[in-house]
């Protein structure tokens, strides 16, 4: 059903790095969860009230709830997918990560009205009459919700959607929600306790946690997160492929939406190079890798003194000497200042996001140590936090 789905409402599916392409994908997953959700939503609301179940009636709700959260969904991708203009220069994409973050606030709210329901349901206790009608709707109700789960999980695995994502999760907690409903309508039947108002919490729990999860998916790519580290291996493989090609480092890359990538990066040549050349070089680079990555690359050219020995050994001890301190510690743009009474050693610092030293005290420490190779050494440090998540701790 999901192949003939997509290969019906998608053309070009496979394409997926086409904007229009994966706002297709959006829509079929709106269109589909509006559609089935609205179905589930009304069932429920019918058998909930003639079987007196509190607790498939807020299956009911939480149904509706998810319908409203794939219009937003379905409202996003149309928006997300519009091109750049003069006030969004790198796009709408960031829009679905909003519209994930208003489906987050959405199913909160519906949790906390399950709870006030439910509980209500166990100080007035009501019976709770089985019926086998409303037994198969909960059943199709789960299989309905599975089969939604397969299809976003297949769409979210296409196009690396956080929107999609998130209605995977939510639906497989409507799973076990609904299942839990179930046998809070079979059980019913056996006991005088209000089991019903004890399921619709249990209910709003896994509502809760469906919220809460694609809360925590949706702030993290808002606030701005640190880049993939494999893709950002292979960046950095890329251009250290290229001869000519020294080193690379500061490499930063933006976000602004799911296929919308932004990066800069300092490339370090050898400053006896030809000038032309380095720089032709550098437009070359640029443009295969947005061609091979569709990352919008902006590099800067540092030029080093790769051919002089002193220079060399001393670059070397200095790395030595920083790992030697933490293995997480490199450095960059390597220069030697000598004069008559000291020898300058500049250099960036490269420190992880959370390291536990203060920028002057571990300046402090490096200069010490390099004092101690040799006295008329002075460190002239720039220290700088790396953007790329493997320097994490």
């Amino acid at each position: 059903m999901t192949k003939l789905l997509i290969k019906l409402f998608i053309k070009d599916s496979e394409n997926v790095d086409n904007p229009s392409v994966r706002v297709r994908y959006g829509i079929l997953s709106g269109a589909v969860g509006v559609f089935i959700n609205l179905l589930l939503c009304a069932a429920k609301l019918f058998v909930g009230s003639v079987s007196n179940s509190i607790a498939i009636t807020a299956d009911a709700i939480n149904n509706l709830s998810d319908a409203g959260s794939s219009v937003v969904n379905l409202v996003g991708f149309k928006l997300s997918g519009k091109s750049a203009d003069d006030e969004h220069p790198f796009g709408h994409g960031r829009i679905e990560y909003i519209c994930s973050l208003v489906v987050s606030f959405l199913v909160l709210l519906m949790g906390v009205e399950l709870v006030k329901s439910s509980v209500d349901r166990i100080l007035t206790p009501k019976t709770t009459v089985f019926s086998y009608y409303s037994a198969v709707i909960l059943i199709i109700s789960i299989f309905g919700k599975l089969w939604m789960a397969f299809l976003n999980k297949s769409i979210s695995k296409r196009i690396k959607s956080p929107a999609t994502g998130a209605i995977v999760a939510d639906s497989l907690g409507d799973t076990a929600a609904t299942f839990i409903t179930l046998m809070a309508l079979i059980l019913s039947s056996y006991t005088s306790l209000p089991l019903d108002g004890y399921m619709g919490v249990v209910v709003a729990a896994f509502v809760f946690v469906a919220g809460i999860r694609i809360l925590k998916e949706t702030i993290g790519p808002l606030l701005g997160e640190s880049a993939d580290v494999e893709f950002a291996d292979k960046i950095e493989n890329k251009v250290l492929s290229y001869n000519g090609v020294v080193g690379v480092h500061d490499l930063i890359i933006h976000n602004y939406g799911p296929g919308r990538n932004f990066g800069s990066a300092h490339v370090e040549v050898p400053s006896d190079s030809d000038i032309l050349e380095s720089h032709d070089m550098i437009d070359l680079i640029e443009r295969n890798i947005k061609d091979e990555f569709g990352l919008d690359m902006v590099i800067h050219l540092d030029p080093i003194v790769v051919n002089d020995e002193r220079i060399n050994k001393l670059r070397e001890q200095t790395t030595q000497l920083v790992k030697s301190i933490d293995e997480k510690l490199s450095i960059h743009d390597f220069r030697v200042v000598e004069g008559p009474t000291h020898t300058n050693l500049i250099f960036d610092l490269v420190v992880p996001p959370h390291f536990y030293a203060g920028k002057a005290e571990l300046i402090s420490i490096v200069d010490r140590k390099l004092g101690e190779l040799d006295e008329k050494y002075f460190a002239v440090i720039t220290v700088e936090r790396s953007f790329i998540g493997r320097n994490d701790y």
